[in-house]
Formats: C-alpha cells, structure tokens, sequence
C-alpha cells in the first residue's frame, strides 16, 4: 500500500509519496530526486497540456536505467505542448554564455524555446495554451550558476499568465555550507537576482518558496508552485551527479571548487576551460611556478577560452579535499602573483563577487579573516530568513 500527502505551506504544496517509493540498497535508503516519484506526480499532468523546463540532466532513474523526463512523459502518454531549455541548451552543450535560438527537437518534434536566447523569460505567446508547467533542472547551488535566475523569470511567467509551476526538486551538492558575500543591490543581473551569498545552501524548491514569499518576483506577485521533494535527503548528503549539469563542470571536484574558482572567471587567470580539467586547476602564462602547467584549447563547451594555446602556470587543485567554505585563498593568491595588478579585475568581478567591496579589500592587502568578519552581519541574517524555507535538515 502507498500512502500520499499534500501538505500546504504558505502559497506552496509539498507532495509527498512514501512507504512503497522507498529505494533500499545494503540497508539504507536511497536518494530519490522528484521526477523519480512518478506515482507522485503522474496524476497532475493527465489531461492537461504541459510545458516543462529541462535539460540534458533532467533523468530518471528507473531499474538502473536512466531516461530522460520528456521520454518517460512521452512514454506515459503525457501531452507535452513545448520544451523551454536554460543555458547551455536543451542538450547542454552550448558554451557559457552562448547564445541559443529556438529550435524544433530532431528525436521528439517538440518545440524547443531558448531561455538563454533572445528572452531570458518565457514570453506570453510561449505560454499560450499550457496548463501547467513542470520544472526539473539540475543545479548546484550557487548564486551566479543561471539555473537559479532561469527559476526566478519561470515563476515570473507563469505568475502573470496563471499557470501553476510544479517543480520535481533536486538535491544541491553545495548544501552542506553557506558563504560569502551577499548580492548587493548595485550588481544584480542574470548572474544574480537576489540578495544572497555565493553559496546559499538551498534546493532549488526551498530556493523557490522563498522567491514566492520574499515578495522577489515583480510586484510582489506569487506564483502557484507545487514542490515533489528529494526523498532520504538532507543538506549534508553527499550527492554524486549522474551527468554534468554543464559542459564545464564535469565531475564532482569541479562542481565543489565552483564557487570558488568561478572568482577568478572575471580576471586573466584561466580557471581551465579548454582543458579537461576545467574548474580543477588554475593559472596564468605569467604565473612563477612553474611546477604545474597546462595549455587552454578549444574543447567542449570552450570555443575561445581565455589565454588559448598559451602555456599556464599554476595550480592543480584535482586532488583537493571537499571545501566547506569559498576558499578565498586561490583568489588572493593569484592576485598577488599577477604581474598586472591595475587590470587584475575585469570590469564585471562585481556581478560575480555580488560587490565592489571584495576587490577593493583585496587590492588594500586586507587578510582573509578580515574580509570573511566582514561578510558574517549579511550571512547571519541570511540564514534566520534561509531558516523560514527549509525542506531538509542542514
């Protein structure tokens, strides 16, 4: 027997399935992520016209064998009107940054409509004609990964045309901290919509109740959102993801050193792109040490990478323990070993960093111990407004 339970928490409904969706292996239960609990979900998409945002992550792991959400919909003979894919494509394999023009599917005759195109949110003739929206995107948990800025301009859409967002929540495998600084007002783009730190420690469906209830969406609209929870899932949960959630981070190392060597995106220092080993290493032509090197080329998800076809000198960071914190370090010091300290910072550090604060404090020959003493009045009072959303233990 399956027990069920809607449970609703301000403008959101949990949707839980247990008991009979319990997965069991070696005696411990296995993580289940929302598209997953089809018996949970199936019932709100029968007879109705369905627009889901999706990408080459979007699996479902079933018997050991992985299909793709839009097949085992398909499958299920779900009406699926059209597909909308954030950065990087349906398929994941646009480079950052890079412009995506819609597209009919070649497997699935589906229309595809870019989010990382023309329009970053979905317009209202998109949304024509859908009854409800299904949202099952891999993220990692950081404030300038646009996975997070895709949610909050979905939520948007959808608020103004009336379509309930039912999102099949995924763990975040940066959960297990919150740091760094807090998103000013000055420097809020596509990079960053909100005021949070780097590392917020949140899925995106805890993320998503807070857009609702903060009143972050325009005008304060909220939007109707129902959430298929991560079963056997806490934020300490280590989380192995089974594909890249895009093309420059593919593995678990790169994933955990994101957030911090993503500080180094808006400098001259290659953090990698154009090798295999892309957010795992770091380093300049001008860089000393010569202990380490490596030669950027165009790869996947790498068309012109920065200093391409330039030998670097720097650091390899592929054996590096699991960092519980942004490791400043890497940051100050490549900074310090710059030979061009007037132009170290490019002119959009601040849209990553979330502040001018950071470079200034740097460049002044700040410690890190006092840089991170200056972060901690915003974290704080982050985390009582983080508390208020919580779907999982920390």
């Amino acid at each position: 027997m399956t027990y069920s339970m809607v449970v609703l928490f301000k403008n959101t409904f949990l949707l839980w399935f247990s008991l009979s969706l319990f997965s069991i292996s070696q005696g411990h239960a296995q993580i289940q992520v929302g598209a997953e609990q089809i018996e949970a979900y199936l019932p709100l998409l029968k007879n109705k016209n369905i627009g889901v945002v999706a990408h080459a992550s979007s699996l479902v792991k079933t018997q050991n064998q992985s299909v793709h959400l839009i097949d085992t919909l398909l499958s299920l003979s779900i009406q699926i009107n059209k597909v909308f894919a954030p950065e990087h494509g349906f398929r994941s394999k646009a480079d950052n940054g890079e412009h995506v023009d819609n597209i009919i599917d070649p497997k699935t005759q589906l229309p595809l409509i870019s989010l990382h195109g023309k329009n970053k949110k979905p317009q209202s003739k998109d949304l024509e004609g859908i009854d409800l929206m299904v949202f099952d995107i891999q993220d990692v948990g950081v404030r300038f990964y646009t996975y997070l800025s895709t949610l909050h301009l979905v939520m948007e859409a959808c608020a103004e045309n009336n379509i309930p967002l039912l999102i099949l929540d995924r763990p975040n495998p940066n959960a297990h901290y919150v740091d760094g600084p807090v998103m000013e007002d000055e420097f809020k783009s596509f990079l960053g919509k909100h005021n949070v730190p780097i590392v917020y420690g949140l899925t995106l469906g805890e993320y998503a109740q807070m857009i609702n209830n903060e009143g972050w969406l325009t005008n304060k609209i909220q939007c109707e959102i129902s959430i298929v929870p991560v079963k056997n899932y806490t934020h300490k949960t280590p989380y192995s993801l089974a594909v890249r959630p895009s093309p420059n981070l593919p593995n678990d190392q790169a994933i955990n050193l994101y957030p911090s060597l993503c500080l180094l995106e808006q400098t001259p220092v290659s953090i990698g792109r154009g090798t295999e080993m892309q957010f795992q290493i770091f380093g300049h032509p001008d860089f000393k040490n010569k202990s380490f090197e490596f030669k950027p080329l165009p790869n996947f998800g790498a068309k012109y990478p920065k200093q391409e076809n330039k030998i670097c000198y720097g650091v390899d960071l592929r054996q590096h323990p699991r960092v519980n914190k942004i490791e400043l370090k890497w940051l100050m010091n490549a900074y310090e070993m710059s030979s061009i300290k007037d132009d170290f910072f490019f002119k959009r550090f601040a849209f990553i960093s979330g502040t001018k604060t950071l470079q200034h404090q740097i460049q002044e020959g700040f410690s890190e111990q006092e840089i991170r003493k200056s972060w901690k009045p915003k974290i704080d009072a982050f985390l009582k407004m983080r508390a208020n959303y919580l779907l999982y233990k920390d």
